[in-house]
């Protein structure tokens, strides 16, 4: 596979370190291009790298004659977008023209009804790529649409479970949260991108349920404790607007699909301080000095980035998927998950846990596309391919997955067994 990465910030770093630190394992990549609209972030990435596969180049994702001759420079066959969701369509379409193969971490935009935003969607999460999920498919190309950590991982646990753990699901949740703290700082931090935690924090939650479809709800909504494992502990999580809710009903067989996620409570105020100040817009240009900026934009540039405050960060975040159903006529509940310790992967790859977690979905996706394992011509979510291949390799890319049984009639028929066969040893 001949690999352009689109953007050489935190996932788009993580991603090129991780095929790196694989060594013999991430050979499957026979040259990497990484790309930035700051050629010199890609060009100090590739130094740190030190490895002839990797080639660094200036795109403009705005603009897609910037990424087609980057692309037919190099013999480009699949192109991994790693900047924000903002510029998806035009990657999006720009790979389509070019038949070369197509992966973001987050699906294009959706837009609020305009009538009643916390009852009905308007525009979802990724209804523009859906929408050419037909032409992909005729012209025999694959995009690969919510390849991160949630989407990405979370929903190839989804599918996990319905192949191998239950004879019918009930509800399929996904659940993130996290123990980080930054010894000495004071007040609301950013641990991702921030122009993408406003667009998801501040957008109407989605829910889907079979009889009802896709709605949505206030921001925040549903606050529950959820307990992590891992030494995270009991997080109190919420709605907040995800891929996986799109993704996963269109293919695994279920009732309910949620995502919630432990924003603390400071941050909730703080984004909804935002909005009522208007500064969460990514439409309106403003003027500043002789330049044009959005005020989202400009708070971007403002706030500290977070790669940096990152480094100071101790603790661990978990990312992972709660299934609910039956298995052999009882009950069961699982949480399928994984760990990252964010001062490991800052040793490691040089990234906080949080891109580093969303970029090994990508990297894994990207080698199994790359020996043909999975090949599925159209648009598609993780959840719609064979995950056993992708739950094996995780281990090792360093990132192991785990399984915690919940408490249920089929945990409890677990227990008596082992107890029994414990006693007649």
């Amino acid at each position: 596979m001949k690999l352009l990465i689109i953007g050489a910030g935190g996932v788009g770093t993580s991603a090129a370190m991780i095929i790196k630190r694989a060594g013999e394992e991430g050979m499957w990549a026979e040259k990497v291009v990484i790309s930035d609209y700051n050629l010199d972030r890609a060009k100090e990435l590739t130094g740190i790298i030190n490895d002839p596969r990797f080639v660094p180049e200036k795109i403009d994702a705005r603009d897609s004659a910037s990424i087609r001759a980057v692309a037919e420079k190099h013999g480009i066959t699949f192109i991994m977008n790693a900047v924000e969701p903002e510029f998806n369509e035009t990657i999006f379409d720009t790979c389509f023209d070019m038949s070369i193969g197509y992966m973001d971490c987050a699906m294009t935009l959706s837009k609020k009804h305009p009538e009643k935003p916390f009852e009905l969607p308007g525009v979802k999460l990724g209804d523009y790529q859906f929408a050419k999920q037909k032409e992909w498919e005729d012209k025999g190309v694959m995009a690969i649409v919510g390849s991160g950590v949630e989407p990405g991982m979370s929903d190839v646990f989804a599918r996990f479970a319905d192949k191998h753990l239950f004879d019918e699901i009930d509800e399929i949740n996904v659940r993130d949260g996290d123990n980080y703290e930054t010894p000495g700082y004071e007040g609301a931090g950013f641990g991702f991108s921030i122009w993408t935690t406003i667009e998801e924090c501040l957008n109407p939650p989605i829910i889907w349920e079979k009889e009802r479809g896709w709605f949505t709800t206030e921001n925040f909504s549903e606050p529950e404790i959820f307990h992590f494992p891992g030494g995270i502990g009991d997080v109190e999580v919420v709605n907040v607007e995800h891929e996986e809710v799109l993704l996963v009903p269109r293919v695994i067989d279920c009732n309910r699909v949620t995502f919630k996620y432990g924003v603390p409570k400071d941050m909730r105020q703080l984004l909804l301080h935002l909005r009522s100040l208007g500064m969460d817009d990514a439409e309106k240009m403003i003027k500043v000095g002789d330049s044009e900026i959005t005020p989202r934009d400009f708070l971007v540039k403002v706030v500290p980035n977070p790669q940096e405050s990152a480094k100071y960060m101790i603790g661990k975040g978990c990312a992972g998927t709660w299934v609910t159903g039956k298995k052999d006529g009882m009950t069961r509940s699982v949480y399928l998950y994984q760990v990252a310790d964010n001062q490991e992967c800052l040793a490691k790859y040089g990234t906080n846990s949080v891109v580093a977690q969303t970029a090994v979905g990508p990297v894994v996706m990207l080698e199994l596309v790359a020996k043909g394992i999975w090949n599925l011509p159209g648009v598609h979510g993780p959840e719609s391919f064979d995950p056993d291949p992708y739950v094996s390799r995780l281990a090792k890319y360093e990132f192991p997955p785990a399984m915690e049984e919940r408490p249920s009639q089929y945990a409890e028929m677990l227990q008596k067994k082992a107890l029994a066969e414990a006693f007649t040893k």
